[in-house]
């Protein structure tokens, strides 16, 4: 299906530039607040420095231990930190100046009744309230001219669809369509194309619940809106179901109370109530800290297992006739193709691209692997070159392990909600892994129970729990992809 985009999508630029996961509003606002902080201290080491006598005095200390926490708090009160208004200018820069003021005039005041005013140099406290000012007053500047071009670049936008083109999802759209840039609408999706019209408000109605799949696959979608009166359960229940598998924000807008809205939070776009049903798993500061995570610690690894892996480059080489190599296709992110990397394990006649069904996974004492393959996968070593893969943004260190396509796609058929694994990257190593669940899928239920170990993973991801899986991985040796 060709999708098309409705023409006020097209008239505010660029639609599907790349960004990265962790760029969002809560991580703006997060390094604002450290911008600030770094500015106070700034302010204070200069006034120190540069006014007081003797020089470097213990302005800063005084500033590290009281002013910064009392700063944030009060620009926190002030509303200086809510994401729709950091753009504001002129919003930011009188809010700032005043709250910054009365921050000041509240220690002076507590310096006074406290007699401890005179520890403080005069012109050190002056001088420091003139640069934080004029500190604090550049990062507003800076940030208002920094989301303005992120905005025009197609970033820093809620991108939207709406599943659901009846009488409720088009007062929806219509709502939508007076919101500001920071919300970008960019069609509709519906079960039943011969009921509902070609456009909604200028906005078309792009294919069905199934379409959109492939539709998120293609397109950089942030949020999947589902707009159906509560008393169409079912039908919402056959949606939220094909939904759980993408990995964006998926959410409810009801129309009146229902029991889907219990023990669930609501956020707001657009002043219009949504239920939250499911979140990306790694967004903003989470997914900021797993590609840290992974990109230093896949440089570490390559760094120390470097002579080791070239020597087993050259003893693939030597033993075998073929490349040193082995790509295979295999499904990532978003059900996106990747070419995974190992060293070549098998004869290269056997040697198969993951993408035709009718290659057997390898199994113990395969006539297929070669005597040193038989080594390297026993420990594990022929898993080396997908660090690679990791620096390359393609996996992560923990993870879903990646199957090959034709067997993806098998699974897909037999598992209910297989598919939401690629909800995250995949892995070198993974939680079902490091439970036991490794080797030659023998069974249904032994997949359905790795499926379920992979997805407690995506819902429970923590910095903790992968350092955890990381550890008890060096314990017992990394695991080979299946097939």
């Amino acid at each position: 299906m060709d999708f098309a985009f409705p023409r006020s999508s097209r008239r505010r630029g660029k639609t599907d530039r790349p960004r990265p996961d962790w760029l969002t509003p809560a991580v703006l606002v997060g390094l604002v607040r450290i911008a600030d902080a770094a500015v106070l201290l700034a302010a204070a080491a200069a006034a120190g420095t540069v006014v007081a006598r003797p020089p470097g005095d213990a302005l800063p200390v005084v500033v590290l231990l009281l002013v910064v926490p009392l700063a944030i708090n009060a620009f926190q009160i002030a509303g200086l930190y809510v994401f729709d208004r950091l753009a504001e200018r002129d919003y930011q820069l009188t809010r700032c100046a005043l709250a910054w003021t009365l921050v000041v005039m509240l220690l002076v005041t507590l310096g006074y009744a406290t007699a401890t005013l005179d520890r403080v140099p005069r012109p050190a406290a002056g001088a420091f309230y003139l640069f934080g000012l004029l500190g604090l007053g550049l990062v507003r500047l800076a940030v208002g001219f920094g989301i303005g071009r992120l905005r025009r670049a197609g970033r820093l936008v809620c991108r939207l669809v709406v599943v659901g083109a009846g009488e409720h999802g088009q007062r929806l759209v219509r709502h939508l369509r007076q919101a500001g840039e920071g919300i970008r609408l960019i069609g509709l999706f519906d079960d039943r194309r011969d009921r509902v019209p070609d456009y909604v408000a200028g906005y078309p109605v792009l294919g069905t619940v199934d379409d959109l799949r492939e539709f998120v696959r293609r397109h950089a979608i942030d949020q999947v809106v589902v707009a159906l009166p509560w008393g169409a359960e079912t039908r919402i229940r056959g949606w939220l179901e094909k939904l759980a598998e993408l990995p964006v924000d998926v959410r409810l807008c009801p129309d009146l109370p229902g029991h889907f809205a219990q023990e669930r939070r609501v956020s707001h776009v657009a002043g219009v109530p949504l239920v939250h049903v499911f979140d990306r798993p790694l967004a903003g500061w989470n997914a900021l800290a797993k590609a840290i995570e992974d990109r230093l610690l896949a440089a570490l690894v390559i760094l120390l297992a470097g002579p080791l892996m070239l020597a087993v480059a050259l003893a693939v080489k030597l033993t075998s006739r073929g490349p040193v190599f082995y790509r295979q296709l295999r499904y990532g992110f978003n059900n996106e193709p990747i070419a995974v990397l190992k060293f070549r394990t098998m004869y290269v006649e056997h040697c198969d691209d993951g993408v035709h069904g009718g290659v057997p996974q390898a199994r113990v004492d395969d006539p297929r692997v070669t005597p040193l393959g038989r080594i390297l996968r026993r420990l594990s070593l022929d898993e080396l070159p997908q660090f690679f893969n990791v620096l390359r943004g393609e996996m992560s260190i923990v993870g879903p392990r990646p199957h090959a396509v034709a067997h993806n796609e098998l699974y897909a058929e037999l598992i209910g909600g297989y598919l939401a694994r690629h909800r995250v990257k995949p892995g070198i190593t993974g939680w079902a892994q490091v439970n036991g669940l490794r080797g030659e899928i023998r069974s249904l239920e032994a997949l359905r129970e790795r499926v379920q170990y992979d997805l407690y993973y995506i819902e429970n991801w923590s910095l903790l729990f992968d350092l955890r899986i990381i550890f008890r991985t060096i314990l017992v040796g990394f695991y080979a992809p299946e097939g």
